[in-house]
């Protein structure tokens, strides 16, 4: 199905958002040029939760305190709902600065990073380590050569890791060992050709949702690499997705709009003036 979908626009007024996740009966994103995490309820209220420099990808531990990653620190936050410090340095485990993430069931993290230490400034992606943080916040590589690792999902059975490779082109799984949780039998679960996925979720149906930034489009793929709904950003920078609301059925969509004249979606984030906001609609499978 391509283009059958009504969308609404739900909030934004940011210069970038990043890392949509839907928690608690509200979605909860990055400002990462802001310096803040935000949680916004069905009617558009927005409600700043913390500050965090650069904040990036978020996550919940098992007694429900926040995790978020901060790119300019290298280094991953844990806020308690009154405090923030620090939960794990990465500065000298990550080849660029960390990105996205995800939180297994017990509370392990995945981190991915750019490889590039200076991505925003014109550095081309290099193939980079993924990182995993256990339980006893102690970080180690657990895979290679991921070019611009950025969303990732884990399956409901916390058995599979899905990676977006940004420069990749492609969406990356791993088996999970659900002892350790280190990863093994990689393989490729969408080869995406010229799109560039960013921001995933996973559905009740185990197909990904995705975020192509430069195609301007969010697009649904299921094992194997078939693309079965494709939405049209109309023009923006299709950034990340999740999937919540109160029916668990609805797609909200992080969508960029450059400044006048500028082409390339790195050039507006590092500049400061690009406009980004949550668009949301109803999937209804």
């Amino acid at each position: 199905m391509i283009g059958d979908f009504q969308r609404t626009v739900l909030a934004g007024g940011w210069a970038f958002a990043e890392a949509p996740r839907w928690h608690d009966g509200r979605l909860w994103l990055s400002e990462m040029l802001g310096g803040r995490v935000l949680a916004i309820d069905s009617s558009g209220k927005v409600e700043v939760i913390c500050e965090v420099p650069q904040p990036m990808g978020s996550g919940w531990l098992p007694n429900g305190n926040l995790l978020v990653v901060s790119m300019s620190e290298w280094s991953v936050y844990v806020y308690d709902g009154t405090s923030l410090e620090l939960y794990c340095d990465l500065r000298s485990i990550c080849m660029g600065p960390p990105n996205d993430m995800v939180v297994d069931q017990i509370g392990r993290v995945y981190v991915g990073n750019f490889g590039a230490k200076d991505f925003l400034h014109g550095e081309s992606p290099k193939p980079a380590d993924l990182v995993l943080i256990d339980t006893n916040r102690v970080p180690r590589v657990v895979a290679s050569d991921l070019v611009f690792a950025n969303g990732m999902v884990l399956t409901p059975g916390g058995d599979t890791l899905i990676v977006a490779e940004t420069f990749g082109h492609r969406l990356t799984a791993f088996s999970v060992d659900s002892a350790d949780g280190s990863l093994s039998n990689r393989r490729v679960f969408a080869d995406l050709g010229e799109r560039t996925p960013d921001g995933i979720a996973l559905d009740s149906e185990g197909a990904v949702w995705v975020g192509s930034m430069e195609t301007r489009e969010f697009l649904r793929v299921i094992d194997g690499g078939e693309i079965t709904d494709l939405i049209d950003a109309a023009g923006r920078n299709a950034v990340a997705c999740a999937i919540g609301g109160s029916n668990g059925q609805t797609l909200f969509m992080i969508t960029l709009e450059n400044a006048q004249g500028v082409t390339n979606p790195t050039e507006g984030i590092r500049r400061g003036d690009s406009i980004a906001r949550v668009e949301m609609c109803q999937l209804g499978r």
